[in-house]
C-alpha cells in the first residue's frame, strides 16, 4: 500500500524556519515526482514546489523562491521541505503528494498519492 506521512509542522514566528518531512512507505520516492502543496482556510489547494523523479531537479512557484528548499534523502525514503523566512501568508495545511509520470508540475489533479497534511502557522 502506497502511503505518505507528513510531519514537522507547528507554530513559528514571522521570519522563522521549519522543516517538513514527507516519509513514504510501499514505494520508492526516487521513481516519483514529489510535490508539496498547501491549503489555507477558505482557499484552494496550491502547489508550492516539486522535485522530479530520477534527476531530482526542482521547480518552485515564485512566492517561495529563495525561501523554501526541497530535497530528497533516498536512504530514508523521505522528502524534506526546508522553509525559511516564513510569513503569515505561509500559514496553511501542507501536504506532500506523489506522481509517477510528470515533471515540473504542481497541479493537484496530476498527483495520485497524498499524505494527510501537517499544519503550519506563522504568527507572532
Amino acid at each position: 500500500q502506497l502511503q505518505l506521512v507528513e510531519s514537522g509542522g507547528g507554530l513559528v514566528q514571522p521570519g522563522g524556519s521549519l522543516r517538513l518531512s514527507c516519509a513514504a512507505s510501499g514505494f520508492s520516492l526516487d521513481y516519483y515526482t514529489i510535490a508539496w502543496f498547501r491549503q489555507a482556510p477558505g482557499k484552494e489547494r496550491e502547489g508550492v514546489v516539486c522535485i522530479n523523479a530520477g534527476d531530482s531537479t526542482t521547480y518552485y512557484v515564485d512566492s517561495v523562491k529563495g525561501r523554501f528548499t526541497i530535497s530528497r534523502d533516498s536512504a530514508k525514503n523521505t522528502v524534506y521541505l526546508q522553509m525559511n523566512g516564513l510569513k503569515p501568508s505561509d500559514t496553511a495545511v501542507y501536504y506532500c503528494a506523489a506522481s509517477f509520470a510528470i515533471r515540473d508540475t504542481v497541479v493537484p489533479a496530476q498527483y495520485d498519492c497524498w499524505g494527510q497534511g501537517t499544519q503550519v502557522t506563522v504568527s507572532s
